[in-house]
Order: structure tokens, then sequence, then C-alpha cells
């Protein structure tokens, strides 16, 4: 063992120096504390048991326009205006030992401002109050903005609430952030249901009353699933509403973080609409159609053109009316008119239409007819009828009816001509004698000979190939060199010479022996292309070929195709299918398809004729096409002048914002060329550079390197 040889003197020395250390730590630290507290910037006074400063620092003193000397010693009482001054006991002070609130203190200059108070009692060891340590914050800004906070909401709540419309805000969960009063009084949703705040829960009450719930839901998804959408539509209820939907993204600080729904009634507005739409095409006087109304139903019946669809129009003007009209005036005229309307669809087949064009003067449509007889009849019962007088006012009023009728078959292009040969036999009956009906068109046996004849020639045309094909060249409108050819069909008929399309086409179509005529013209086309692949200046040449309507919609056309490709060794890109807009719009999904199948093979597709068909330019991007070729009607209007370039210029710029290329049809004239060159049109054919040529003058062109 070592003994201690330290004495108790010297101990004492450690133990004096261990202290001396100490305080001067202590010192230290409570002059960084101060330091921290003289230098903060909320404010700090430390009060004793009385209510007197005892300390205060700068940030304190500054804040209510006091110096720190001036405020040791004082009540603080002095921060507090008179009437919210109230001192808490030294029993309470032990209580509470910690607490803080708002409030209002008062500055040197007699100013208010509000201010964040959090205060600590300080005990001794026994737990009796000392005094109390207070810290300041003055929260104006805060209060300000909060203020602003609550003007802003109350006006967005006003403006929610003042509104008409109904609206509603989601956010990406489906929950719902806010809506206003009109939301669910619009969609009938009871109060719980809202107020769940469940979305989910929301849409099961509004599908059970829209017309069309699957639509409605899909919308919903579509929505959700593209976040960024803005769109605008119309919803129908199942009660006759009419709701009008505008819904966007919201967004903070750029980011999407929910959506804005925005319903509004407009069911006055749509009826009004239908009102207007419905008088439009209607006779105010009876409520049957108008003539604008009979001649756009007669255009969908003439647009049909089927093989064996027969239909008529009977014209009929009332006998003696005008005698009618002013023995008895015009109110009982009026009565007379309407009553005729009556009996006039009382004698009609369900899908037969009957207008009153004005006057005295009406006409009928008779649709999908087995034979002249059908509408004779049916004029004849209309003739029965009228022989019953007509009771109006206690007096019988008898009135005759004159009759003609015009046959629709194929030899009409528009619905004003059947209706001028109907009115023409209808003024025939008159001079015939009123009271009676006549059929136009003493030639319709003729003319359904002709038909038969053409067919059955036609027939022998396919078995003794008796069609020609010519090529017209495609030209770079950029470098007036020669890209491609159009492969076109003529019928060299033996009796008749050459027969262009528009002759026989329409009875190929019909009665399918454009397959077999199509087919003939996509091999030698093929065949033609490939041996033109061995002459100079043939590199990136091509061969377009028209597809009609039926063979477009056969099964075996890609597989067709591919053995026509593979016979030939032919690449596929060299080969270019033409499809008019009209058959794309038979059954767009169907197109749609068929074309992505023809795509797979590497080739090239166009669509023929365009602008001349029904479709919207909102479907063009649904079809996986590659030129857009312009119908050479809107090419032969251009005559130099701004208006009549700009419908091509419309087609150009649309075929560039798809990223497709663009042909014009039917260049005939130097001026023609020079615009659509100003216009960037990239591609042109027509009677300007070359009239269809034979193979070998076809051949020619592309051996001397023709350019234009």
């Amino acid at each position: 063992m070592y003994r201690d040889k330290r004495t108790k003197q010297d101990l004492l020395r450690e133990l004096e120096a261990l202290k001396s250390h100490i305080i001067s730590v202590e010192e230290d630290a409570l002059r960084s504390l101060t330091k921290a507290v003289e230098t903060m910037q909320m404010g700090v006074t430390i009060a004793d048991i009385e209510g007197r400063i005892v300390y205060t620092n700068p940030a304190e003193a500054t804040m209510h326009g006091f110096t720190t000397e001036e405020l040791l010693g004082k009540s603080v009482s002095i921060f507090a205006p008179p009437e919210l001054w109230n001192p808490l006991s030294a029993r309470e002070l032990k209580e509470l030992k910690r607490w803080s609130r708002e409030s209002i203190n008062l500055r040197k200059d007699g100013t208010r401002f509000p201010v964040f108070l959090r205060s600590d009692v300080v005990a001794n060891q026994d737990g009796e109050p000392l005094g109390v340590v207070t810290t300041c914050e003055d929260i104006t800004l805060r209060r300000t903005s909060e203020e602003q906070l609550e003007t802003s909401l109350s006006l967005l709540r006003a403006t929610l609430e003042s509104t008409a419309d109904g609206i509603l805000v989601v956010d990406h969960d489906r929950k719902i952030v806010i809506y206003n009063q009109k939301f669910p009084e619009m969609w009938k949703i009871p109060d719980h249901v809202i107020a769940s705040n469940d979305s989910n829960e929301v849409l099961a009450y509004v599908l059970s009353q829209v017309k069309d719930p699957e639509i409605f839901l899909q919308k919903v998804k579509d929505l959700y699933a593209n976040p960024e959408d803005e769109t605008v539509d119309l919803i129908e209820f199942k009660d006759g509403r009419f709701l009008e939907r505008y819904t966007k993204p919201q967004r903070v600080a750029g980011k999407s973080v929910g959506r804005v729904w925005c319903f509004r009634d407009v069911t006055d507005r749509r009826q009004a609409e239908e009102r207007l739409q419905h008088d439009a095409l209607h006779d105010a006087l009876t409520g049957l159609p108008n003539r604008a109304l009979f001649l756009d139903r007669l255009g969908v019946i003439v647009a049909k053109r089927r093989r064996y669809y027969l239909f008529a129009v009977l014209f009929l003007d009332l006998d003696r009316f005008k005698v009618i009209n002013d023995s008895l005036g015009h109110l009982m005229g009026d009565q007379l008119l309407i009553s005729v309307a009556r009996r006039l669809e009382a004698c009609l087949r369900p899908g037969d239409t009957v207008a009153r064009f004005g006057g005295d003067e009406f006409a009928v449509l008779l649709d999908d007819i087995k034979d002249v007889s059908d509408s004779t009849r049916i004029a004849e019962r209309i003739q029965n009828e009228f022989n019953v007088p007509i009771r109006l006012n206690d007096q019988d009023i008898f009135t005759t009816v004159s009759i003609g009728i015009a046959l629709g078959a194929t030899g009409f292009d528009t619905p004003e001509e059947l209706l001028r040969d109907a009115d023409t036999a209808m003024y025939r009956a008159k001079t015939l004698g009123k009271a009676r009906h006549e059929v136009f068109d003493t030639e319709m046996h003729s003319r359904a000979v002709a038909l038969l004849k053409l067919e059955n020639d036609l027939r022998r045309a396919v078995d003794r190939q008796e069609f020609d094909v010519l090529y017209q060249p495609i030209v770079s409108l950029e470098t007036g060199e020669l890209s491609g050819f159009e492969a076109l069909v003529r019928w060299n008929h033996p009796d008749r010479g050459l027969v262009y399309p528009a002759e026989f086409i329409a009875m190929a179509e019909e009665t399918g022996l454009i397959v077999p005529i199509g087919r003939s013209v996509l091999r030698r086309a093929c065949q033609q292309i490939r041996e033109w692949q061995s002459h100079p200046n043939s590199d990136g040449l091509y061969m377009s070929v028209n597809l009609s309507v039926k063979q477009f919609m056969q099964k075996d056309l890609v597989s067709d195709i591919q053995q026509i490709l593979h016979e030939l060794d032919l690449d596929p890109s060299c080969l270019r299918l033409e499809i008019t807009e009209s058959v794309l719009m038979q059954n767009a999904e169907t197109a749609a398809i068929m074309m992505m199948r023809l795509k797979a093979l590497n080739l090239h597709l166009y669509i023929d004729d365009f602008g001349t068909g029904y479709s919207s330019f909102s479907y063009l991007h649904r079809f996986p096409f590659d030129t857009l070729k312009i119908d050479h009607s809107f090419i032969s209007r251009m005559d130099g002048t701004d208006e009549s370039s700009e419908i091509v210029r419309t087609m150009l710029s649309l075929a560039r914002n798809l990223g497709k290329d663009a042909i014009a049809e039917g260049i005939e004239t130097p001026q023609q060329l020079a615009i659509l060159r100003e216009l960037e049109c990239k591609h042109g054919q027509g009677y300007h550079f070359s009239h269809p040529l034979n193979s070998d003058r076809a051949g020619l062109l592309i051996q001397d390197g023709k350019k234009w």
C-alpha cells in the first residue's frame, strides 16, 4: 500500500482551486446565456413576485418603444392596456407554473399591437414563486396574414355559393376537398353522403341519375387516368335535365393535386336549342317536317345508291285550295291544312315522311318500296281518304289532291332533281284533270334495261380480261422529278371503246365484280413497278393502287398482297395503297384494324379524295395512314386569290400537324402548280404533268429522267 503524502493544507488548496474553477465556468455559462437573451429577436422580461421588472432584453424594450433602463423597476402593467390588466396572486402563480396566451400589448406611444405571450414561474427549492419569466412575440404580421387569408377564404366561399353552377373539388385520392351547396342540390345528394367527403359514395348517387351511366363512368375514369386533361361535355339525366360538365386540373405551384368539376344546368338552353332546331326544320302550322328536313332525309336515301333499292317521292297539291281559302277565310284555310296533314300521316307506313312545303303543297317520301305499284297504291289510298269531306266548324269541306310520283333509282344525283321530277309529274296530273296521280319518268324501263346490259357486259369483261391499266405520274413539287405512278383502270369495251371508271365502278361495287377487277389491277401494277426497277433513274420509284370499298373489306386482302409481293420479290415500301375517305368512315373501327394489318407489311397508306367525305378531322389520328391526297375539286378552284387557296392551305397544314405527307390531285395549270409550291405541297399529279400513260410511254419517262 502507498501512503498518501498530501497534507491537509494541500487538500484545502486543491478544493479552493476547484471551487474557483467551477464558479468561473458558471459565470461563463451565465454570460453566454445573458448574451443569447440580449441578442434574441423575441422579447424577454423577468418580473418579481410583485410584478416589478427586474430584467428585460433589448428586443422587449424596442418592441414597446422603451429603453431597457426605462423599464427596470417598473410594473409589467406598463405593457398592458388598463382594461386587460389582470395581475395574478402568488397562489395562482404557484398553481399555474406555465401558461401561454394571445393578447394585446401597449407601446410607450399608446399604440396597441397583438402579441403571443408565454410565461414560466420561477420558484425556490420549496416551490414558492420568486418571479415570472415571460417571452413576448409581436404577431402583427401573422395576424395580418391570417386576416388576409380569412378574407380570401370568405371571398372564395361567397363566390362559390353565389354562382349558379355546382362546383366540386376532389384530390387525387378521390377525397372531396371543397364543394358549394349548389352541387348537392343539383345532383340531389343527401347531406350525410356529401359530408362523408368520399367521392366514390357521391359517384354512386350520380350514376343512378344519368341516362347513360357507363359512358359517364368511363369519362370519369379517363379523366382520373389523364390528370392534365381539360374537357367540356354534356350530361343527360333520366328526368330530362341536361348538365354541362367542365373539368380541369387543380394545380398548386404548377403541380396537379386534384380536379375541379363544374356543372351548369343547361336544360332550359338545351330545350330552347331543340325548339329552335325543331322550328327550323318543321312547319309551324301543321308540325310536319318542312322542305329543309325533307330534303335532308331524301339526301340520305339518295346517297345510299344501293342496287335494287327503290324509293319514291310524292308531290301533292290541294285542288282548288285558293277558292276555299278566299271564300272561307285564312283561319278556316289554316284549319283545313292541319286536317289535311293529319290525314296524310294516317295514310303512310311507319318510317315514311310527309312534309309541308308551304301553302297547299305537301311531299311524301316512301322509303324502300318493292316496285312502282307500292307508290301508286299509297297515292290511291291518299286520294280515297280525301273522298270523305273534312268537317270544320260544323261545315263539310270537300277537297281533292293531285299527286306526282318520281321513283328513286341510281339515275338521280341530287334530292332536288328527284323532287323536281315529282313536281313536274304533279303538274301533269293537274293538267289531265286533277284529283289523280301521275308517275314521272316513262324511260325508267329503258334505263333498267341499260343497267342490266351494263352488268352483263361487265361480267363478260372480267372473264375476257378487257381491262387495261394506265399509269399517271406523281411528281415531286420540290425537285420536279418523277416520284411514282398511280395505277388507273380503263375498260376496253369491244363495242363502246374506252370506258372510264365513272361509268362502271359503281356497278362493279354493287355486283362484287370490283374484287376480281381490283385484284387484277393490283397484281399488274406490282408486276409493272418490279419491271421498271431494272431501268435507270428508277431509284425510289413507287406504285400507287386504289382499293375499292369491297376490296378493302375482304378478309383475304392482306394475304393476297403478301402473296403478290412474295411471288414478285417486290419490296413492300414500293407499294402505296389508296383508300377513299368515305370507305374509312363507313366502319371506322374495322377500317383502323385493317389499316394496321396493312401497315404491318411495311406498306404506305394514302387517304384518297380527302375533303369530299363526311369524316371529322378529329377521327384522322385514329388511322395509321402516311399521306393525304387532296381531291382535284379543291385544286381546280385555285385561281390565285387567297380565298380559293385557303381550303388547300388548311388541308396541307393539317397534314403537317399530323406529321403526314400530302399529294395534290388534278393539277392542270402552271398557276395551280405555282400556288401549290408556294404552299409547300410536296407532291402532285394531274394533266399539267401528264395524262395517264400506257406502260411503254411511262417507261420512256423513267428512262429519260423527265423533270417538270
